[in-house]
């Protein structure tokens, strides 16, 4: 909303006949919509990452708050205009060219998640389209949400404040770099980091209840890359229970 719109708002409560109680809770009444309709803004803001099929191969999405929601996954190509520089027009002509389960590949990968990085080589094959320059092209949301992650043989705590039952968004167990959890660890244990094993046995745990401690261990989760250090990474919101 922009200035004018304010303050022709802000004029309408002035010519208001209401008393001054009542006026004040016009006004307030009127800020808790603005600010209401800023949220709803941006929250629905979104990002879009193109990765070329040359150069690293590596597509990084990430969330300063929040964390990673994907909305829509592309691998192939859709039109002649993207990741185009200096390709021949015969590796550009086929725009209707697109990998199956791409987005299902993404959404399993980094949903919930404040960062994540994705080789293109994991939804590569088999090649959707001989002879045409392929990209990833995702765009993807900040969802709010409690974010927390914890290294194997810990104990994370999910909390919720006084009337708030626990919602998870989602979980992952495992490796997806050789930084983090990798304090006095030898290289070995952090060298696999195409290791993941999204899990719902957090949320059978811990949805619905005000608090929940989880140990992040392979008794609980399973191993899912025997001989790695592993982590777990959790996403919640907390929220007041639905009347029935």
């Amino acid at each position: 909303m922009d200035k004018g719109e304010i303050k022709q708002s802000r004029d309408l409560t002035k010519q208001s006949p209401c008393p001054p109680a009542a006026e004040t809770m016009l006004r307030l009444r009127l800020s808790l919509t603005l600010s209401a309709c800023w949220l709803l803004t941006a929250a629905a803001s979104s990002e879009r990452v193109v990765t070329c099929e040359d150069g690293s191969n590596v597509q990084r999405l990430s969330c300063e708050t929040g964390v990673i929601s994907v909305q829509t996954a592309l691998y192939g190509r859709a039109d002649g205009e993207t990741c185009s520089d200096g390709r021949p027009t015969q590796q550009l002509i086929n725009t209707h060219c697109s990998q199956q389960g791409t987005l299902d590949i993404l959404r399993r990968r980094c949903d919930a998640k404040k960062v994540c990085e994705l080789n293109i080589n994991t939804v590569h094959n088999p090649d959707p389209c001989h002879g045409t320059f392929k990209y990833l092209e995702t765009v993807y949301t900040c969802q709010p949400a409690n974010y927390l992650l914890i290294c194997e043989h810990s104990l994370a705590t999910l909390q919720c404040g006084q009337g708030q039952v626990i919602q998870v968004y989602g979980a992952d167990y495992g490796r997806r770099d050789r930084i983090t959890c990798s304090y006095a660890r030898h290289a070995s244990q952090a060298q696999n980091v195409d290791c993941s094993s999204p899990t719902v046995r957090v949320a059978e745990s811990c949805n619905g209840r005000n608090s929940c401690t989880i140990r992040a261990s392979n008794s609980m989760f399973g191993d899912p890359c025997v001989g790695t250090y592993k982590y777990l990474e959790v996403a919640y919101v907390c929220q007041y229970p639905k009347s029935l």
